[in-house]
């Protein structure tokens, strides 16, 4: 930490905050706004720092990215650069180069401002994202796709509050893993999840699920139930496919949302809960409510905080990644892999079905890899590509080729450290660069 500033003109001033920083739990730099790194506490180095090696001196995009120009410059957003022109705190979602491999991180950047009002320097707080990988893994949220980025980062943001959140996208997005991500990343984490299935109730069965019964509320209820809503307290409710909620039931599910409140079936008691919101559809409830079919108080009620969930075809550039996670969920240690032509033939798939579909696809191929290889005879006959496709996924190709060269430009670290950032493996990347001609 005695390695400081000479780019800023009140070092006495800096060297205070870099002490200040270092009480900080959280990883925290300060950068000059030639992108060099200042300072670094020891949450930053023990988190993104290369042991026995030092980042100050280092340019910040050298040491997150591998990077040889700034994000801006490298298909990324740039915090800094944002910064430098509102000159307020900016926050952006990144993936980030780590010991551990890539991963996401949130970016929160202060600006440091002289007594002219004059940007001088900033100060970088990074929070790593452990709903959600970069990487393979076994469990939860993985993706690299911008369209997937965008969602993670209205996760992160919502996450840390109370506010509704109504998770909109088609059906097999991976809806109740984002509720779940959502769940775990707020203050009601120790609390119970609670997934209520809205659809093919009935509005009797919907109400005594929900709102559970007393002994002798009805032919068959011998003892007293309590309810989803009320095994929630404390907790997150979960309403999936909100937008099946028979009518005539709405109304009592907007009081309970308003009020917390309600009396389960039979019984004169009223039964409070605290429960943080989260609903889900793939219906398009705007629609449902101009029909007259969704109330439309209800629906401003919960859709507070709207999430697009991508379908699958908005982020092809993570089908390895999703594939390899799906089949470590489904075989462990000794899932399958996929050849060259199967691979192909998945990618040129459009997913109707969206990550349900895949999910299905590999598992009944991979009862067919007797020596441990999915290949293309594995797949169902509708995964085989039509020439529509076919011209679809070279143009696609091209563009991912474009993208390839360009990263590579930017790229200081070895191949092996840019598959890795890229998501994909070392023959993937040598087989893309002999198309590129490298």
């Amino acid at each position: 930490m005695s390695r400081l500033i000479t780019a800023v003109p009140n070092i006495p001033a800096v060297q205070a905050l870099v002490s200040y920083l270092e009480h900080d739990p959280q990883p925290t730099i300060v950068l000059d706004t030639r992108y060099n790194i200042l300072a670094a506490n020891s949450a930053y180095q023990r988190q993104f720092g290369v042991e026995g090696q030092s980042t100050v001196g280092a340019k910040c995009h050298q040491v997150s990215h591998h990077y040889a120009v700034p994000c801006d410059q490298a298909g990324e957003h740039c915090p800094m650069r944002k910064a430098r022109e509102s000159r307020v705190p900016e926050r952006m979602l990144h993936i980030h180069h780590t010991p551990r491999g890539p991963e996401h991180v949130d970016v929160e950047l202060r600006p440091i401002l002289d007594e002219q009002g004059e940007v001088v320097a900033f100060v970088e707080r990074l929070t790593s994202i452990t709903v959600a990988s970069a990487q393979p893994q076994q469990h939860g949220l993985v993706g690299r796709a911008p369209a997937f980025k965008q969602a993670l980062a209205s996760l992160q943001r919502a996450a840390p509050s109370q506010i509704p959140v109504l998770l909109q996208g088609e059906s097999g997005t991976g809806k109740e893993l984002f509720a779940r991500a959502l769940h775990l990343s707020g203050p009601r984490a120790n609390g119970p999840l609670v997934v209520v299935d809205c659809t093919g109730l009935t509005e009797s069965l919907f109400e005594s699920e929900l709102f559970g019964y007393e002994k002798g509320a009805f032919t068959g209820a011998l003892q007293r139930k309590i309810g989803l809503a009320e095994a929630a307290h404390g907790g997150t409710l979960f309403l999936d496919e909100i937008g099946e909620v028979p009518l005539a039931m709405q109304v009592k599910l907007l009081r309970l949302i308003e009020s917390g409140s309600f009396r389960p079936v039979g019984s004169l008691r009223t039964v409070h809960s605290d429960f943080r919101l989260i609903s889900a559809t793939h219906k398009p409830l705007k629609e449902m409510v101009a029909n007259g079919t969704f109330r439309e108080d209800l629906y401003y009620r919960i859709s507070a905080f709207p999430i697009r969930l991508p379908a699958l075809r908005e982020r092809v550039e993570d089908l390895p990644l999703l594939i390899d996670s799906l089949l470590q969920r489904m075989a462990g240690p000794q899932a399958p892999r996929v050849d060259p032509q199967a691979m192909r033939w998945l990618n040129l798939h459009t997913y109707p079905g969206n990550i349900r579909e895949l999910r299905n696809i590999l598992e009944r191929a991979r009862l067919f890899a007797d020596d441990g290889v999915i290949r293309a005879e594995h797949l169902p006959d509708d995964v085989k590509p039509d020439n529509a496709t076919a011209g679809q996924s070279q143009r696609r190709k091209k563009e991912h080729l474009g993208q390839l060269a360009q990263a590579l430009q930017a790229f200081e670290g070895s191949r092996s450290e840019l598959a890795q950032q890229l998501g994909m493996s070392e023959r993937t990347l040598y087989r893309r660069l002999r198309e590129l001609g490298l």
